[in-house]
């Protein structure tokens, strides 16, 4: 049943490429939602668009949560904490394609475009995004910045409302990249406002050339890149759902890199002397949502009593393997500020969740359904397997569970719309900071926006939340986030499963590639020999 699609996969790379420069082919495991990042929030989207066709203000240095300058070469902050004013670096090209030619350089008209149709209701692009601005709306910047403005062609200002102590951090993120003014003229002049989601232009390292959904997408290197041609002259993403499979044609060659192997595969990719395995610690966090708008998961005891009912220990150890990952309490890893170690897990206890649900007016035969993804990737490697076993889990006290298993776009989208009553979930930090975990997925403004996909609001975890952000003083938000997680495990509007570790294979003839701890694949710097 493979042969097939990977004879296929191997004739059309050797025919497009045979007298070029080896591709560089990486098997992914999902297809993008589309390639306007600033819709989107799910990192194969940022892969295939904030790391290949755009860039950002601010960096992340590889391999690191630690920035450096991006598309602004500096930057100035006030005394207060409320002003930034970036300056731009000089000369940085658009890219080139057959749907546009660019006729200037980067400059602030383009940064002030890219913020001001995700911030201000009368831009003539704020509702043209069918998904609207999730991550955005989710983060609360409407209501923490004040203005945005142009300095002079190559500087640009943000005025916030109050200090943000993540501020910097939350410009190097995907949803913060920068477009074409001069491009989104074009389109809105034709009326094609729709084709900015399929036939990206930014500064990036590599330009879009064509995308088949579930299939592949190919790039061409970008050689005006500001930071030098990448080495690879083409960049395909394989889209390959199945892990085994990924793994299958990494060995085989017909993939140099594969993201996300199986934690079973790690001891046989680590003896296959063809094979270079990349791990590392990883911002990750496993979790099942549980939504708190469907009755009765509205009442915190029947939350709680899902996860006294759930053997936690026994999931992390099939799913992940000895050593590979540890059980997840809070909602975010222990490596971040802040995290409270005093929050004690929910032990396995099936009697005591059975009382709590007596106690609730839950009676047997409860039924619930569970979304949970068709393929596997770090966060959820055997979806499938995972997802039966809190199936029989959850019948020994009393709730029949059905399982949906789904495309993985698919269930992104029906779960913000709030269709599920569990979901299968796991976040990738963005920034190295706490608040990328707590606000985007745990906040008020994002159980509005969908992206909180427990769609829980507690007024006093949100307080706490700002509070956090606005304090400059590291010590004082510490405190603030251990107060706000025990309020998350009474409350329990999520099953903490696990914090993973992060896997990548490549081939060895492979160089340049630089495994991120924020889960991000960027390939501008990687090699085939």
């Amino acid at each position: 049943m493979l042969a097939l699609p990977r004879i296929a996969l191997v004739l059309s790379l050797l025919g497009a490429t045979c007298a070029q420069a080896k591709p560089l082919v990486v098997c992914t495991e999902a297809s993008p939602e589309g390639f306007d990042i600033a819709q989107y929030t799910a990192a194969t989207t940022s892969d295939a668009s904030a790391e290949t066709v755009f860039d950002r203000l601010i960096n992340f240095k590889p391999g690191t949560t630690d920035i450096e300058p991006g598309l602004a070469e500096r930057w100035e902050i006030s005394k207060d904490g409320k002003t930034y004013t970036f300056f731009l670096r000089a000369g940085v090209k658009f890219q080139t394609t057959d749907y546009f030619k660019p006729t200037r350089t980067l400059n602030a008209d383009d940064v002030l475009w890219s913020f001001m149709r995700q911030f201000d209701p009368n831009h003539p692009w704020y509702n043209k995004a069918q998904n609207g601005f999730p991550y955005f709306e989710a983060m609360g910047l409407k209501d923490l910045i004040q203005s945005i403005s142009k300095v002079d062609t190559h500087t640009i200002r943000f005025v916030l409302k109050r200090p943000e102590a993540p501020f910097l951090r939350d410009l190097a993120m995907p949803f913060t990249s920068i477009y074409s003014a001069e491009y989104a003229a074009q389109l809105e002049k034709a009326g094609q406002f729709n084709q900015l989601n399929f036939k990206p232009v930014g500064t990036g390292p590599f330009i879009l050339s064509r995308y088949t959904k579930d299939a592949q997408i190919r790039y061409k290197a970008n050689s005006d890149y500001y930071a030098g041609k990448p080495p690879a002259n083409s960049l395909i993403f394989a889209i390959t759902q199945d892990s085994n499979v990924r793994l299958q044609r990494v060995r085989a060659g017909e993939c140099q890199v594969g993201l996300y192997p199986k934690p079973d595969d790690i001891s046989s990719i680590r003896q296959d002397p063809n094979l270079t395995l990349h791990e590392g610690e990883a911002l990750l966090t496993a979790y099942v949502a549980l939504n708190t708008e469907h009755p009765p998961l509205n009442d915190a005891r029947v939350r709680q009593a899902l996860n006294l009912a759930f053997d936690k220990q026994a999931y992390v150890k099939a799913l992940f393997g000895e050593g590979n990952a540890v059980p997840a309490v809070n909602p975010y890893p222990p490596t971040l500020l802040g995290y409270n170690h005093d929050v004690q897990d929910w032990s396995y206890d099936p009697e005591k969740a059975r009382a709590l649900l007596k106690e609730a007016g839950v009676k047997d035969g409860l039924k619930l359904t569970v979304f949970a993804r068709s393929g596997g990737g770090p966060t959820n490697p055997n979806p499938a397997l995972g997802a039966q076993m809190l199936q029989a889990d959850l019948a020994k006290v009393g709730v029949q569970l059905d399982i949906r298993s789904l495309e993985w776009g698919e269930l992104i989208r029906r779960a913000k719309q709030g269709e599920h009553d569990l979901v299968f979930m796991g976040w990738a930090g963005d920034n190295g900071d706490p608040d990328n975990f707590v606000t985007p997925n745990l906040s008020c403004d994002a159980a509005t926006s969908g992206e909180n996909m427990a769609r829980w609001c507690n007024p006093a975890f949100n307080a706490l939340l700002n509070q956090a952000r606005g304090s400059l003083d590291e010590q004082a938000r510490a405190e603030l986030y251990k107060q706000a997680q025990v309020i998350f495990h009474n409350e329990a509007p999520w099953i903490p499963l696990a914090y993973p570790k992060l896997f990548t294979v490549t081939h060895k003839n492979v160089t340049g590639f630089h495994l991120s701890p924020l889960t991000n694949n960027n390939f501008a710097t990687t090699h085939v020999e």
